[in-house]
C-alpha cells in the first residue's frame, strides 16, 4: 500500500515507522517544510492519505486529498464543525473517508463501554458525572477530541446533563470536563460518577503513541480499497 503522510510530526513518523515494518510504503510526507509539494499530482501517487496536522489546517488538508479522490484518513481533532461538509466532499468525489477522534483500538472499546455505563446509570440521578483529560504539553487543543466523543456518548443518556463546558463549574446542567497538560503524558481519560454513598471510575491509559498509530494504521488498510464514509465502528466491527 502506498501511503502519503499529511503532517509529519510526532503521530506522522509513529505511522510511518510502523507501515515500513510492515511492508507499506510512504511516498509522501508532508510538513510545513515542504508544502510546495502538496499536489494533486503527488496526492495521486497513494494509494491512501493518512492526515495528522492541526486544527487550522485539517480541514484543507482533507479536503484537498478528497478532491484528488484518494481514500483518506484523518485524526487530527478540534476541527468537526467542517465535518459534514468533509463528507459531503467525499461522496461528491467519489472517495473514501473516516474520521477519527482517537484511532486506538482500546479507546474505542471505551467509547462503547462509556456509552453502556452511562445508559446503566440514567436509572440513578443521584450519581453526578464528571471528566478529566490528561496529556502532554504540546498537545493543541483542550478538551482532547477523544473528551468530548467520551462527553457525547455520556450526553446522549444523561437526564440531567445538557452541554459539556472545559472548566469546574457547580451547575447542575453542564458536565465538567477538566483538561490538564504535563509532560510526557501521551493521554489519560477519567469518567467519574459520584454519590453521597460512593464513586465508580472509568479511566483510560494510553502509554505511547504506538496504539493510536497503528490504530490509523489499520483503518488505512482498511479504507485504501473502498468509498464512501466510514468510523472506526466499520473497521472494528464495533
Amino acid at each position: 500500500m502506498k501511503i502519503a503522510l499529511i503532517g509529519y510530526g510526532k503521530m506522522g513518523k509513529a505511522i510511518e515507522e510502523i507501515a515500513l515494518a510492515k511492508g507499506h510504503e510512504i511516498v509522501l510526507r508532508i510538513s510545513q517544510e515542504n508544502l510546495e509539494t502538496f499536489t494533486t499530482e503527488h496526492i495521486q501517487q497513494a494509494d491512501v492519505c493518512i492526515e495528522f496536522s492541526t486544527p487550522h489546517t485539517a480541514f484543507a488538508n482533507v479536503k484537498k486529498c478528497l478532491e484528488a479522490g484518494v481514500p483518506t484518513v484523518c485524526g487530527s481533532t478540534a476541527w468537526i464543525e467542517h465535518l459534514e461538509e468533509a463528507n459531503a466532499l467525499c461522496l461528491a468525489n467519489n472517495a473514501a473517508f473516516l474520521y477519527a477522534s482517537n484511532f486506538s483500538v482500546g479507546v474505542n472499546l471505551f467509547f462503547k463501554i462509556n456509552k453502556m455505563v452511562a445508559a446503566l446509570m440514567k436509572l440513578h440521578p443521584e450519581y453526578n458525572v464528571c471528566m478529566e483529560e490528561i496529556h502532554h504539553t504540546q498537545k493543541k487543543d483542550a478538551p482532547s477530541g477523544t473528551a468530548v466523543t467520551l462527553a457525547e456518548g455520556i450526553l446522549e443518556h444523561n437526564d440531567v446533563k445538557t452541554h459539556w463546558v472545559n472548566n469546574a463549574n457547580t451547575v447542575a446542567e453542564a458536565l465538567t470536563i477538566i483538561s490538564k497538560r504535563i509532560d510526557p503524558a501521551p493521554g489519560t481519560h477519567t469518567i467519574q460518577y459520584d454519590s453521597d454513598i460512593d464513586s465508580i471510575t472509568l479511566t483510560h491509559t494510553a502509554h505511547s503513541r504506538k496504539g493510536f498509530a497503528s490504530g490509523a494504521l489499520l483503518a488505512a488498510e482498511f479504507l485504501h480499497t473502498k468509498k464512501g464514509v466510514y468510523t472506526m465502528d466499520d473497521v472494528l466491527k464495533l
